[in-house]
C-alpha cells in the first residue's frame, strides 16, 4: 500500500499537467504560436520581461496591441510591464494581437508566464520522459535577463547523458565564471545537472559565456564528449544614453535661410545595439531666450537646423538649448538625459555706415599742408571692431586737385581730413567736397531702391595769409659776354608779391657765389662783375655760372630763386694737343695719331688746322710729315728711317678764326710692339732695358738658394762624422802628409788634411775640428803646428775662439801636448828634404 500511494500522487500530478497543457491548447488553438517566458513572481514596472519574434507570425502588421494593459508590447517584440505585477498563482498569460489596417489582416501570440518554481517541478516531472524519448546530451540553447533579481541561486537548465541510464554519472563545468573571471558564477549539480547562476550579471560586462560540460562515472570513463554550452545575457535597459559633450557651442550667421545646418550632437548608450535599449531619439526641451521658436532638432540624428529667417545679431546674439535624448525610441518609459546647446549668432554686415551729419563746414590757412581740418563719425550697428563695423572713407567730388586725402582713425573709427597739397587764396577762396562711407566688408544684403553708400558734404573756407615774396620762376638767367671787365652791370634775380603782383619793397642777398665773381644790389637785384668771368673755368659747366638769391619782404617772410649768368663765348683759347708724349713701335708702325681740343665754344673750335713748326738746324720737315685726319685730329709720319730714340716734334695747331697755339711733341721711335713694350725700357734708340724679375722668377731663386743650402749641409755634415771617425798617427808623418811649405807663412785659410791636420787663424770665430794628430796656431806669421803623439786614440771635436787649443785625454790612453809642440821652422826643417824626394820621385814617374 505504501508503495502505491507515490505511483498514485505521481499519476494524479500527470493527469492534473495533461489537463492544463490541454486547456493552454484549447485556448491558443486560433494563435499563430505559442511563447513561454520564466519570470519572477514580481516585477516592478517597465520592467523588460522578455522578447518575441513578432515576424514569425506577421511581417507586415502596422498595429501591435496587448490583451492585457499591464505589458507592452514594442515593434521589436520587446515586452515590458507598465505597472508593478505580482504573480500570484504560478502562471499568468496575455495574447499580442498583429494587425495591418491596410489589408485587414490579424494574427494572435500566445505569451505564457511561469514563475521559476512552476518551471524546475515541469522539468523535473519531464526529466524520465525525456530520458527516454531522445538523447540529451547536444548543445541546448540557454540564457538568462541580466541584472536578474533572482532568487539565486538562480536555475537555467539541466543538462543530461542518456548514458545515465547505464552508468551512474557525474556532471561538471568548465570556463569563464567557473574556474575563471569571474570565478563561481555558475555550477552543476553533480548528480542531477541542473545548472545554476549564483548573482546578477551585467551584460555591458559580459555578453555571454562559453562553457564546457563533462559527463563521467565515478572511475574517470568519460562516455561522452565535451559539450559545449553557452549562456547568452538577454539585455535589459539599464544604461542611460549619455551625450559626448556636456555643451555644445554652435556659430551661425544671421539672417541665414531656413534650413540652414547649425550643428550636430550625438549621444552613446552602452546598452545592446540594435535593439530598442540603444534606439535614440533626440528632442529640444527649451530655448533662451524664449522667442519664436528659431531652431529644431532631426530626432535620429541630433542635426540642428534653423527654421527661421529671423536671427538677429543685433536683437539677440547668443541662444542657449536644452536638449535630450531618450532611448526606446523616445518612449515614455525610456530612459533620458539631457544637455547644453549654445548657438553665437555671427555677425555679417547687414548694416551699412552712416554719417551722424550730412554738411560740414571747416576752414583752412593758405599754403598749409599736412595738417587735420576736419574729423566725421559714422554709426554702425555691426559689431565692433571687426571689418564689418570698420568704414573707408572716400572723397567723391571736389578734390581734382589732390589737396585733400581723408583716412580712418582706427581707434574711433572717425574719418580724419586732411589737406596733403597747399591751397591759394587767390586763387580759391572756398572748396566743396563730397564724402562717402562704406565697411571693409563688402554689403551682404542685396541692394535695392536704398543706395549702399552714405554720403555727406564738406564745405572748406580758405582763409587768407600774408605769403611773403614768391619766387617764380624759382630759377632766372642773365647773359654777360666772357671776360667782361670787372663792374660790368645786369640785370638780377626779380621776385614779388603774390597779392599786388609788384616788386617793390622786396630786398635781395646773395646765399651762394662759389667764385666771388659777382655782387648784388639789395634794392634792385641787380648783379655786377667783381672779377673777369672766365667762361672756360673747370667749375663752370655748359657755360652757365649759378648764384643763390635770397629775397625777404617788409614781414622777414622770404623765398629763394636761383640766377644763372649765361657766359657768351669768346675765342681766347687756341687748341692744344692734350697728350704730349707719343711712341712710335718702328717694327709695327710708321706714324702715330695725334689730336687737339679747344676749350672754346665749337663756333670758336675745330675745324683744325695741324702744321710742324720749323726749328733752325732741327730739320723737322726733313725728318716728319703730317697730314689730317678729320677736323680735330692728324697724322705724323716720320721720314727715312729714323734710328731708336726721342725726337722733339713742335706742332701748331689753329682754329677756324686762325688762333693757334705751338705743342712740342715728345716722339719716341722704339724698338717695340705695343706702347707698353717700350714704356719698360730705359734706352728706345739701343733697345737695352732693366731688368725687372717677376714673382715666378723671384720664385725660382728663392728654391735655388734654399737647394744650395741643402747641399752645403749636407756637406758639412758629412765631413763632421768624418772627424769623428778614429784616426791612428803614422810614425812617419812626413811620408804621408804633403804640407804646401814654399810660403814664407801659411794663409789664413783653414786647410784639413786626411790625416786630421786642423790650421786654426788665431782671432778668428770659426769652429776647428780637433783631430787625431793636433792642431796649427798662426803666432806673428810663424805658425805653430801641434802634434800629438799617442796611441791610436780618439779625440772629441773642440772649439777655437782664437785661443791655444788644449786637447783631452781621450779614452784609454794619455796625450802629450807638451813634448809635441814644434815651431815652424822645425817643422819646415823636417818636412822640406822628404817633399823634396817625393817631388822628384813623382817626376820620375810621370816621365816613365
Amino acid at each position: 500500500m505504501a508503495s502505491d500511494r507515490p505511483t498514485r500522487s505521481r499519476s494524479g500530478a500527470l493527469c492534473r499537467q495533461l489537463l492544463l497543457t490541454l486547456t493552454i491548447l484549447t485556448f491558443a488553438c486560433d494563435a499563430c504560436k505559442k511563447v513561454t517566458l520564466h519570470v519572477p513572481s514580481k516585477l516592478d514596472a517597465g520592467k523588460f520581461v522578455g522578447r518575441v519574434n513578432l515576424k514569425e507570425c506577421f511581417q507586415s502588421a502596422n498595429l501591435i496591441h496587448s490583451s492585457d494593459p499591464d505589458f507592452q508590447i514594442l515593434e521589436d517584440g520587446s515586452v515590458y510591464t507598465t505597472n508593478a505585477i505580482l504573480l500570484s498563482s504560478e502562471e499568468r498569460k496575455f495574447t499580442i494581437l498583429l494587425s495591418n489596417t491596410d489589408n485587414q489582416e490579424e494574427e494572435k501570440i500566445l505569451v505564457l508566464l511561469q514563475h521559476q518554481t512552476k518551471v524546475l517541478k515541469k522539468r523535473h516531472s519531464r526529466e524520465k520522459v525525456l530520458r527516454r524519448a531522445k538523447r540529451r546530451w547536444a548543445p541546448i540553447p540557454c540564457s538568462m535577463q541580466e541584472n536578474s533579481l533572482g532568487p539565486f541561486p538562480l536555475f537555467l537548465q539541466q543538462i543530461q547523458s542518456d548514458t545515465a541510464q547505464n552508468y551512474t554519472i557525474f556532471y561538471s563545468i568548465r570556463g569563464p565564471g567557473v574556474d575563471r573571471e569571474p570565478i563561481n558564477l555558475f555550477y552543476v549539480e553533480r548528480d542531477t545537472g541542473n545548472l545554476f547562476c549564483t548573482r546578477p550579471v551585467d551584460r555591458e560586462q559580459y555578453e555571454s559565456f562559453e562553457l564546457i560540460a563533462f559527463a563521467t562515472t565515478p572511475d574517470g570513463y568519460t562516455p561522452e564528449l565535451p559539450l559545449p554550452l553557452v549562456i547568452r545575457i538577454e539585455d535589459e535597459n539599464d544604461n542611460y544614453p549619455i551625450f559626448t559633450e556636456t555643451t555644445y557651442i554652435f556659430t551661425v550667421p544671421e539672417n541665414c535661410r531656413v534650413g540652414s545646418t547649425v550643428g550636430q550632437v550625438c549621444a552613446t548608450d552602452k546598452d545592446e545595439p540594435d535593439t530598442m535599449h540603444t534606439r535614440l531619439k533626440y528632442s529640444i526641451i527649451e530655448q533662451l531666450p524664449a522667442s519664436a521658436t528659431l531652431f529644431s532638432m532631426h530626432p535620429t540624428t541630433g542635426v540642428i537646423t534653423t527654421s527661421s529667417s529671423q536671427l538677429d545679431r543685433e536683437l539677440i546674439d547668443k541662444y542657449q538649448l536644452k536638449i535630450k535624448v531618450q532611448d526606446m525610441d523616445g518612449q515614455y518609459f525610456g530612459l533620458q538625459t539631457t544637455s547644453t546647446c549654445i548657438i553665437n549668432v555671427e555677425d555679417v554686415n547687414d548694416n551699412l555706415p552712416t554719417f551722424t551729419r550730412t554738411s560740414y563746414v571747416t576752414s583752412v590757412e593758405e599754403n598749409r599742408v599736412d595738417v587735420e581740418i576736419l574729423r566725421v563719425t559714422v554709426e554702425d550697428k555691426d559689431l565692433i571692431n571687426t571689418a564689418n563695423w570698420r568704414a573707408n572713407y572716400t572723397i567723391l567730388k571736389g578734390n581734382e586737385n589732390g589737396n585733400f586725402k581723408i583716412v580712418t582713425d582706427p581707434r574711433t573709427n572717425e574719418g580724419v581730413l586732411y589737406v596733403v597739397k597747399p591751397l591759394n587764396y587767390e586763387e580759391r577762396q572756398q572748396v566743396n567736397l563730397q564724402i562717402g562711407v562704406v565697411n571693409e566688408a563688402p554689403y551682404s544684403k542685396e541692394a535695392s531702391s536704398r543706395s549702399v553708400m552714405s554720403t555727406a558734404t564738406v564745405t572748406v573756407n580758405v582763409k587768407n595769409q600774408d605769403e611773403g615774396p614768391e619766387c617764380s620762376p624759382a630759377v632766372q638767367t642773365v647773359q654777360i659776354r666772357e671776360n667782361a671787365p670787372p663792374g660790368t652791370k645786369s640785370d638780377g634775380y626779380k621776385a614779388y608779391d603774390p597779392e599786388t603782383k609788384s616788386s617793390s619793397g622786396i630786398r635781395y642777398k646773395k646765399l651762394t657765389d662759389p667764385k666771388g665773381w659777382v655782387t648784388v644790389d639789395e634794392n634792385s637785384g641787380s648783379i655786377t662783375t667783381f672779377r673777369s668771368l672766365d667762361r672756360e673755368t673747370e667749375t663752370i659747366r655748359g657755360g652757365a655760372y649759378n648764384i643763390t638769391i635770397l629775397a625777404s619782404g617788409k614781414d622777414g617772410r622770404t623765398c629763394t630763386g636761383t640766377l644763372g649768368i649765361i657766359l657768351e663765348d669768346v675765342n681766347d683759347n687756341g687748341p692744344v694737343i692734350p697728350k704730349q708724349t707719343v711712341v712710335i713701335c718702328k717694327t709695327v708702325m710708321s706714324s702715330a695719331d695725334i689730336s687737339a681740343v679747344d676749350p672754346d665754344d665749337p663756333i670758336n673750335g675745330p675745324p683744325f688746322d695741324f702744321s710742324l713748326e720749323s726749328v733752325p738746324d732741327a730739320g723737322i720737315e726733313r725728318m716728319w710729315k703730317l697730314t689730317k685726319i678729320n677736323d680735330t685730329a692728324a697724322r705724323l709720319f716720320y721720314k727715312n728711317d729714323l734710328p731708336f730714340g726721342p725726337y722733339q716734334v713742335p706742332v701748331r695747331v689753329r682754329d677756324r678764326h686762325g688762333l693757334s697755339v705751338v705743342t712740342p711733341l715728345k716722339v719716341i721711335v722704339c724698338d717695340c710692339v705695343t706702347e707698353n713694350d717700350c714704356a719698360l725700357r730705359t734706352d728706345p734708340r739701343t733697345g737695352n732695358g732693366e731688368v725687372r724679375l717677376g714673382k715666378w722668377a723671384i720664385l725660382a731663386i728663392l728654391l735655388g738658394i734654399a737647394l744650395l743650402f741643402c747641399i752645403l749641409f749636407t756637406l758639412v755634415c758629412g765631413a763632421t762624422g768624418t772627424a769623428k771617425q778614429p784616426k791612428a798617427f803614422p810614425d812617419d808623418l812626413a811620408q804621408q802628409n804633403l804640407i804646401v811649405s814654399n810660403t814664407e807663412a801659411p794663409g789664413d785659410d783653414k786647410m784639413c788634411s786626411t790625416n786630421g791636420f786642423t790650421t786654426h787663424t788665431v782671432g778668428s770665430s770659426a769652429q776647428g775640428i780637433c783631430g787625431t794628430l793636433g792642431s796649427g796656431v798662426k803666432n806673428g806669421g810663424q805658425e805653430t803646428i801641434e802634434m800629438v803623439k799617442g796611441g791610436h786614440q780618439t779625440l772629441e771635436s773642440c772649439r777655437g775662439t782664437g785661443h791655444h787649443h788644449t786637447l783631452d785625454s781621450c779614452r784609454g790612453g794619455h796625450v802629450e801636448t807638451d813634448t809635441c809642440r814644434y815651431t815652424y821652422s822645425e817643422w819646415h826643417n823636417f818636412t822640406q828634404p822628404r817633399l823634396g824626394e817625393e817631388s822628384i820621385r813623382g817626376h820620375t814617374l810621370v816621365k816613365n
